[in-house]
């Protein structure tokens, strides 16, 4: 569904001839067969959705540290052009979980899965990785998680 919908938006931004997003999805689905000829390569299937939404993630991220990069630099328009493909890459991320938000969902998963400590946080991590693919930021969830585990 996510790569139809990229797809789609590449066929408007060329009608439309919005050069920065066209570019900027036309980068995307190169990234996506990328990943697809790399799993191919490990015979496993093509990337799921919640795989596309870490890609993407991992694609936001990339760009926000050459942002600072930049702004260090002095380059305000290299800046100014990542911030639009961050832009563009956000459309297709669902809405980004709140800190109190990711706090409610990994204390009912550490209920759920009755972990009780340090040695659980593994199976908890994977579980809402699972369930919240593309909602939480995993980086600052695997922070709040080990604290939860640890009181």
């Amino acid at each position: 569904m996510l790569r139809e919908s990229i797809n789609t938006a590449v066929k408007e931004a060329m009608k439309a001839k919005d050069e920065r997003k066209l570019s900027t999805l036309r980068m995307v689905n190169a990234a996506i067969k990328n990943a697809d000829i790399d799993a191919r390569g490990q015979s496993k299937p093509p990337l799921s959705d919640g795989d596309l939404l870490s890609l993407l993630q991992k694609m936001i991220k990339q760009r926000q540290e050459s942002v600072e990069l930049y702004e260090k630099g002095g380059r305000a328009e290299l800046a100014a052009g990542e911030r639009e493909e961050i832009a563009v890459i956000s459309a297709y991320l669902p809405q980004q979980m709140s800190e109190d938000e990711a706090k409610a969902a990994i204390s009912a998963e550490i209920s759920e899965l009755g972990a009780a400590g340090m040695k659980d946080m593994g199976k908890v991590i994977a579980s809402l990785k699972a369930k919240y693919a593309g909602q939480m930021d995993f980086g600052k969830a695997s922070g709040l998680v080990k604290a939860a585990l640890s009181n």
